[in-house]
């Protein structure tokens, strides 16, 4: 797998809009504010590519205007590193313009930059992993660096370091924080509702040590591109290219799943995790590490699913995580080794 360089003070970091196009509206003009400032104080230049900001319905219409700003971002040598403004839910879209385009998949395999995005960005991730690139799990600019708080949360903020001094471990946060209700410009400078985290990570079922690389994603994503449940061609064009990993690729992984802002009903759930079982995505790995439910939702309902259906195959499952759409978020790279160790209430990148 091809690692891209950390970032440093000074490097111009391209901001792309891949799914949603909220970026570029109104009532996101304090988001975008806010997110410039924060990346200009990490000593970051952000470059908003020329449609990243053309707005929700243009960008709608045009998925190969949302693809020519990735593919021009690597394309780019003063551009040191990409990162999504925002998830959505249609980045599939963007695939036929990208993965039959020779320029861009040479560009990726010979100028790659770190890039950095979660939630539907999942897609870009697998397309990035099957080109041979590691990326970076976790955050986005919207709801990272435009933090509405006076400040960015600390632990999110402490993860977003590791993209300049790289990633060393990961522990349970001291708290977690309520998604916001009022995300308008009168919210801005008001703290997130916050409660002490008094769970830490949890062993499910398995041995409390495993080592694996890492692979996953927001399991709503990784279930649509299964099963076209929100768009008809999803699953076709994710299989055309080869998108979501073969069965033989999971083999030996350590799997990270997290579910979406949706809050998918626990019997959802199931089904999701059903359907990534059907298509290998468990086949042979070394356990799963699976991201807190946003605002602990279901929390001990999800607990319940994944110990029933992975108890009886022996795997570990280390749950809780502080990655994907619960408040604070760490960040993941693919392809990373690691040592998950619910013992010591860490996971240690090797």
């Amino acid at each position: 797998m091809i690692k891209p360089n950390n970032l440093k003070k000074g490097d111009r970091i391209a901001i792309v809009s891949l799914s949603s196009g909220m970026l570029g509206e109104d009532y996101c003009s304090h988001n975008l504010a806010i997110g410039t400032k924060r990346m200009e104080e990490f000593g970051l230049t952000p470059v908003f590519m020329p449609n990243a900001l053309k707005g929700e319905d243009y960008l709608d219409k045009h998925p190969e205007k949302r693809a020519e700003d990735l593919k021009q971002a690597f394309l780019d040598d003063s551009i040191h590193g990409i990162i999504a403004a925002i998830g959505g839910d249609d980045t599939y879209r963007l695939l036929p313009y990208l993965m039959e385009n020779q320029e861009f998949i040479h560009a990726v395999q010979n100028s790659p930059k770190l890039f950095l995005g979660f939630s539907d960005t999942t897609v870009n991730h697998l397309m990035f992993h099957r080109i041979g690139l590691q990326t970076f799990y976790g955050q986005a600019f919207i709801s990272e660096l435009a933090e509405m708080a006076e400040e960015m949360l600390p632990y999110s903020r402490e993860s977003f370091l590791g993209c300049f001094h790289g990633f060393h471990s990961i522990r349970p946060s001291e708290l977690w924080y309520e998604e916001r209700v009022d995300f308008s410009k009168a919210g801005v400078g008001t703290d997130r509702i916050s409660h002490r985290e008094t769970h830490g990570y949890e062993l499910l079922c398995g041995n409390p040590v495993f080592e694996g690389e890492l692979l996953g994603g927001c399991l709503e994503s990784m279930y649509d591109m299964l099963a076209s449940t929100r768009y008809r061609d999803e699953g076709e064009i994710c299989q055309r290219y080869y998108i979501f990993p073969e069965r033989e690729e999971w083999a030996g992984k350590i799997v990270f799943l997290e579910t979406c802002e949706e809050k998918p009903v626990p019997e959802l759930l199931r089904t999701e995790l059903q359907a990534l079982g059907q298509a290998g995505a468990f086949d042979g790995i070394s356990g799963i590490i699976v991201g807190k439910p946003q605002d602990e939702q279901y929390y001990e309902e999800y607990k319940e699913i994944y110990r029933e259906m992975f108890q009886d195959k022996g795997l570990p499952v280390l749950y809780n995580v502080n990655f994907g759409h619960a408040l604070p978020r760490a960040i993941l790279p693919y392809g990373a080794r690691v040592r998950a160790d619910s013992d010591k209430q860490e996971i240690i990148f090797l």
